[in-house]
């Protein structure tokens, strides 16, 4: 990874990544990151991301090494993927960061499915400590035709439980998962996903449609005059990069429409229920072969300042992070 640029070492507004590229492995169990180059406005970092060894069979299977998983019906929004899900505006969604693991699979003769996982991680002093882990236990499976998924474990010093269903309506598709968390204070909170897909053919165009309300239960129905002034749980899930926005309610409508067997466009529009502020992205993609792309975008907030898509209050009104419109122009080459 090559950065460089005036502010290429400040933050973007949480929810706003158009890459999740992590530059160290402070928090990770293994060190794969070595620093190549860094210059006053450039750095230059090698980083390994998939590096593990795995057993398969017919019915089982064990990954011990650092490796992706995704866990959860989110389209744009994953309460039950805590490991590091996709920001809402994250462009490069075929790759996923891993985390260094181990994860047992077991295949049931019913069809259904049950993963064990264990997530090593390092405190702040950078100590590994279970204190900052993961251990987890999902089962996955259909009754009657309606997908199910459960989910049990303990998340950093959290209790976290999920149960997640898939419904096929007609043509389309209804997912919803519930979250609950008993996190180390004793409180409970509890975040939801609930979303509508659809497939149709408009004007001899495939066009792709979808719905997605999600609800964070470690929002804030009102953003204070600071950030600083935020709840401690929901700062902690902001920089561990579990959660990527500060209030309650959102909806998030979307639609992707193939224009050509080569090119297509897609829409999305993110608004928050609790301040009316919303982030518009629109994206065009070419792929002139079966191992290039080319991507065009824009990432533009519609809000007021003060609102969390038009500028959050950083040190009182005056002080604003966000806001800004991005745009992007990214060529993908795969090997």
């Amino acid at each position: 990874t090559l950065n460089g640029g005036d502010s290429f070492a400040l933050p973007a507004a949480p929810g706003t990544e158009l890459e999740q590229l992590p530059q160290d492995d402070d928090r990770r169990l293994m060190n794969l990151t070595w620093e190549i180059e860094d210059g006053s406005r450039h750095r230059s970092v090698a980083r390994l991301d998939r590096l593990a060894l795995q057993y398969q069979s017919d019915t089982w299977a064990l990954t011990v090494g650092r490796e992706a998983v995704s866990w959860g019906n989110g389209l744009v929004f994953q309460p039950m993927d805590l490991f590091n899900p996709f920001a809402p505006t994250t462009v490069d969604r075929d790759y996923k960061v891993g985390d260094d693991l181990i994860l047992i699979d077991k295949l049931f003769s019913n069809g259904m499915d049950a993963q064990l996982l264990a997530v090593g991680r390092r405190d702040e002093e950078e100590d590994f400590t279970g204190q900052a882990g993961s251990l987890a236990l999902r089962l996955r499976g259909f009754t009657g035709g309606v997908g199910w998924e459960l989910a049990a474990g303990r998340h950093y010093a959290d209790e976290v439980y999920g149960l997640g269903i898939r419904i096929p309506l007609g043509g389309a598709l209804f997912r919803t998962d519930l979250v609950a968390t008993n996190e180390r204070f004793g409180d409970w909170e509890f975040s939801a996903v609930a979303n509508l897909d659809y497939s149709v053919t408009w004007f001899e165009k495939s066009v792709y449609l979808y719905a997605e309300y999600y609800r964070n239960g470690f929002g804030v129905d009102d953003l204070p005059q600071s950030i600083v002034e935020l709840p401690e749980a929901l700062v902690e899930r902001l920089q561990r990069g579990e959660v990527f926005t500060f209030q309650k309610d959102y909806l998030a409508l979307g639609t992707t429409v193939d224009w050509h067997p080569l090119w297509n466009q897609t829409l999305s529009l993110i608004t928050s229920l609790n301040d009316g502020s919303s982030l518009l992205q629109s994206q065009f993609s070419y792929e002139p072969g079966d191992h290039s792309r080319l991507e065009l975008g824009i990432v533009a907030p519609l809000g007021e300042r003060g609102d969390e898509y038009g500028g959050v209050p950083v040190l009182g009104e005056d002080v604003t992070t966000g806001g800004a419109r991005q745009a992007f122009v990214r060529f993908v080459y795969f090997l």
